[in-house]
């Protein structure tokens, strides 16, 4: 179970600086490699694999690598880069982004709201597990973003039976841990309320903490929200809400 966004906000409060507003690459096409990492063979490649998907189905799915996370956490910036892009149909917010930071090594799927019921937070983890980093980790970046992009795309079209039972099993595995952070979970988080008043002085403390929880659990004011295309391609209009997971290598 993942500690809440409350947890985090407080402690950024307490160790961190506060960061400027993120700056995001253009969206050029399917592809987007700001870091520079693949191959131009594999780019068109994977630039064409992801047109077909669409046709098929109408969800966009976009890969980028990024030279920087800005001093963000991964998942604060992957779900705002797929507001700003408005990757996915209005409506239907069936968008997904693969992105992939080699300085921080990093690696995250960003799903769209309306993708979140089948490209679900466990499958997303058992192919970012199974399919990504082991490639990764092996000094094999293009070979680990086209096994993930082809593993996403078969949960996508209805073709991942094998993946389902590895992300069924690691949820029954979850599930067992739940009753101890039902317990836990307050006390953390009053543990680190408190500090934070503490060190900030208490009247100071709760107005930064507020405004900083509203910051992080609220919408995406403040953040750039332009779209921006290149090669024939753009964002339909979708929407993103944090789902996902992401991994280290």
């Amino acid at each position: 179970m993942r500690l809440p966004a409350v947890i985090f906000a407080a402690l950024a409060l307490v160790a961190l600086p506060a960061l400027a507003a993120p700056t995001f690459p253009p969206l050029t096409g399917r592809v987007v490699d700001a870091a520079d990492v693949i191959p131009a063979a594999v780019e068109v490649a994977l630039s064409t694999r992801l047109a077909a998907l669409e046709a098929q189905t109408t969800d966009q799915f976009v890969v980028v690598t990024l030279p920087s996370l800005q001093g963000y956490e991964i998942a604060d910036f992957g779900y705002q880069l797929g507001r700003a892009w408005g990757i996915g149909q209005e409506g239907k917010d069936n968008g997904l982004l693969l992105i992939v930071a080699p300085d921080e090594r990093e690696v995250r799927f960003e799903v769209g709201y309306g993708l979140e019921g089948t490209l679900t937070d466990a499958l997303t983890r058992v192919i970012i597990e199974n399919a990504i980093l082991p490639r990764f980790r092996a000094n094999d970046m293009a070979g680990g973003i086209q096994r993930g992009v082809e593993d996403a795309i078969q949960v996508l079209v209805g073709d991942a039976g094998e993946l389902q039972q590895l992300a069924a099993a690691q949820q029954a595995e979850e599930v067992e841990g739940d009753g101890l952070w039902a317990v836990l979970l307050p006390f953390l988080i009053f543990v680190v309320v408190i500090l934070v008043m503490n060190a900030m002085g208490w009247s100071r403390g709760s107005r930064i903490l507020g405004g900083a929880l509203g910051s992080t659990l609220g919408s995406s004011r403040g953040w750039s929200s332009g779209r921006s295309s290149g090669g024939g391609f753009s964002g339909g209009g979708g929407s993103f809400g944090g789902g996902g997971s992401s991994g280290r290598w």
